[in-house]
């Protein structure tokens, strides 16, 4: 929405259009949402056939190699292309800022308008999507150029961007079938994309002496964040093993090509870097609401992909590593009560003051110092550390609660934790603002929905979880808002006391981040 000269809101263009009566609510608005349509302020940009608009011209274009011009079929005035359709091949929108150099290559020009329009959808949507903060140097958007020329990542990312813009139609309340023809095509061109990609990457993987390149992995790991679109269940962890594997396999190939630059202005080594660090984030959060040992543990055999700064311009959800460090280590004493039946006593008092000791070093993190030191985009500013640190604080927060019912099971007790998760809803309120913080929360207010006991502090973290689902159309966010209500209706008024154990023991696998 833009003011006008009053200061008061303009109703939306696509509203205007549809000669509805626009809601004002924010762009985009409520009646575009509900319609599943895109909301654009102003009239959007659209690909025209032939060669001119209007004029004598219009109608005509090139074709093939000749220069000859021919005349395409007249269409009625009245038939308006639907802006979000890829088949009435929009591939512009106001949105982008600007194309990066893959998108410019001549070899784009090859792929059909559905393609190009998916390719430039992943551009715009998906890499802003999936970073903590979008830039130049976001490494989801490197892998454009990569995927012009390998198969599998090229349907891997047609897949991703056709699955989130089939979900910009649904509804957080009731997720159904889409029903308008763009939605409809978007639906079925993911589903396309999907089994081309898992059909060409079961070719790959299946023939043993096939040598298996850097996209591969990077196909499978886009898999893994297709996943979270789709529901957030299942197929993930099998994704996540592969690409394991793969990185280990690998690893020798990455050391003796370490410089060498196999992509438009980043190293394949940077490439790997990123997707390495990025898997640890994953199977560390996700572990936490897994059944116990479910996966192993990610430890590559060199340092190659190891970050010498950290970085939120290429960080899926910005837990600062020390903060993931102790997650593991939680974990780790979590699966090691759950796999034994006894403990020696002078075993017991050893893993006890251990936990004790990492949940001392986590309240004693400085949130505030990390903010300062990571590497943020060169525009940043007093507001962005500010909110980096609050984002640190909604981990610190999480980790202290998570860390707390480990320590309750190997003494055999509950303690109440009721301050840090008022703390930690407090966290989340300050943040659910701000569209690109809010959307690395979703383990944070699943931890706070495990905890919680009291209806207000129930209907804020559902509320949370709508405002994340509007940020990132990621089905996992309602399917966690299901798995929370199904667990609080189980649960009554009794404390939560071993959910550290019982939230892995459900009928699939989550992965809620």
């Amino acid at each position: 929405m833009t003011p006008n000269a009053n200061g008061d809101m303009n109703p939306c263009w696509t509203c205007r259009n549809r000669r509805v009566q626009c809601d004002l609510s924010g762009s985009p608005c409520a009646k575009c949402v509900k319609a599943g349509v895109e909301c654009f302020d102003k009239r959007p940009l659209r690909w025209v056939k032939g060669v001119a608009i209007r004029g004598n011209l219009q109608g005509y274009s090139y074709e093939g190699s000749s220069d000859k011009l021919k005349k395409k079929p007249r269409v009625a005035k009245n038939a308006r292309a639907k802006p979000n359709n890829p088949e009435n091949a929009l591939v512009k929108s106001p949105e982008i800022r600007c194309l990066p150099a893959a998108l410019q290559d001549p070899t784009i020009l090859n792929l059909d308008r559905v393609s190009r329009y998916y390719m430039n959808y992943y551009n715009e949507h998906i890499c802003k999507l999936f970073i903590v903060y979008d830039s130049e140097r976001n490494p989801f958007r490197s892998l454009i150029s990569y995927g012009l020329h390998d198969p599998v990542l090229h349907k891997a990312i047609l897949a991703l961007a056709a699955r989130h813009h089939a979900n910009t139609g649904k509804s957080f309340n009731q997720i159904e079938a889409p029903t308008t023809p763009d939605l409809v095509n978007a639906d079925r061109d993911a589903l396309l994309f999907k089994h081309q990609a898992m059909e060409a990457l079961s070719r790959i993987i299946g023939a043993g002496d096939t040598p298996k390149n850097d996209t591969t992995v990077a196909s499978i790991f886009l898999l893994i964040f297709l996943d979270l679109l789709e529901s957030g269940s299942d197929g993930w962890n099998f994704h996540l093993k592969g690409a394991k594997s793969l990185i280990k396999s690998y690893q020798p190939l990455l050391e003796s090509q370490a410089g060498i630059n196999h992509g438009p202005g980043q190293t394949l080594q940077e490439i790997w870097g990123f997707i390495s660090m990025q898997i640890r984030s994953i199977e560390t959060l996700g572990a936490a609401f897994l059944r116990p040992k479910l996966l192993s543990e990610f430890a590559p055999v060199s340092q190659v992909d190891i970050q010498p700064l950290e970085t939120v311009e290429k960080s899926f959800l910005g837990c600062p590593e020390y903060l993931l460090t102790a997650i593991r280590f939680f974990s780790n004493e979590r699966d090691t009560i759950a796999g034994s039946k006894l403990f020696e006593q002078g075993d017991l008092e050893t893993h006890v003051h251990n936990i004790n000791s990492m949940l001392e070093l986590v309240r004693t993190f400085d949130s505030y110092a990390w903010a300062l030191s990571v590497q943020r985009p060169t525009s940043s500013s007093v507001d962005m550390v500010s909110g980096l640190c609050t984002l640190s604080e909604v981990f610190k927060t999480a980790t202290l609660i998570y860390g707390g019912r480990v320590l309750d099971a190997f003494r055999g007790n509950y303690t109440v934790q009721d301050e840090l998760v008022s703390e930690l809803l407090g966290l989340l309120n300050l943040l659910k603002n701000d569209d690109a913080l809010f959307k690395c929360v979703l383990w944070a207010i699943f931890v706070a929905g495990l905890e919680c006991r009291t209806q207000p502090q129930r209907e804020f973290l559902i509320e949370c979880l709508e405002i994340f689902w509007r940020d990132t159309s990621c089905l996992n966010a309602v399917n966690a808002t299901k798995i929370l209500q199904n667990y609080w209706a189980q649960l009554g008024s009794e404390a939560p006391s071993k959910w550290i154990f019982d939230i892995g023991c459900l009928d699939r696998d989550w992965l809620l981040l």
